[in-house]
């Protein structure tokens, strides 16, 4: 049986720099983004979720809120546990916290791919595709309750 998940805010600076690695490993190593696409000098303020299972940080997304608008990014789940519901709980949880800190609304771009997910989660379509880091993109938004 495998260890339950705990989808949640890094509990500590060692979840955090887990959470990064695992983005570093699935964007820039996986898809080929490049290290300064990926790092900004925003992380320090935005909201941070992780999905630890365990004891490893397997999934993990972060959401700036500004005003009333939340903006999720940088949404990740290791390889060998995609398509197991952790994008979903990640989802769930950063949309929980967006709405506590006072968001009313979520925009995010996903990858073309990932367009479908988001759909099933609420979110519609902005406008059409545009290139972000070499990969295709589409705004999406959902409001929040």
């Amino acid at each position: 049986m495998a260890p339950e998940l705990a989808v949640r805010r890094p509990r500590d600076e060692a979840e955090y720099r887990a959470a990064l690695a695992l983005r570093h490993d699935v964007f820039c190593t996986e898809q080929g983004v490049s290290e300064g696409d990926e790092i900004d000098d925003r992380d320090a303020e935005a909201l941070h979720v992780v999905a630890v299972r365990g004891g490893r940080v397997i999934g993990t997304c972060r959401m700036l809120v500004e005003g009333g608008l939340g903006k999720l990014g940088r949404m990740a789940v290791e390889r060998g546990s995609r398509r197991g519901g952790i994008g979903a709980r990640l989802l769930d949880e950063a949309e929980a916290a967006a709405g506590a800190a006072g968001a009313r609304r979520v925009i995010l771009a996903a990858q073309v791919e990932a367009e479908p997910f988001y759909a099933s989660h609420g979110y519609y379509t902005v406008g059409g595709h545009f290139m972000d880091a070499g990969i295709e993109h589409v705004r999406m938004e959902k409001a929040l309750r």
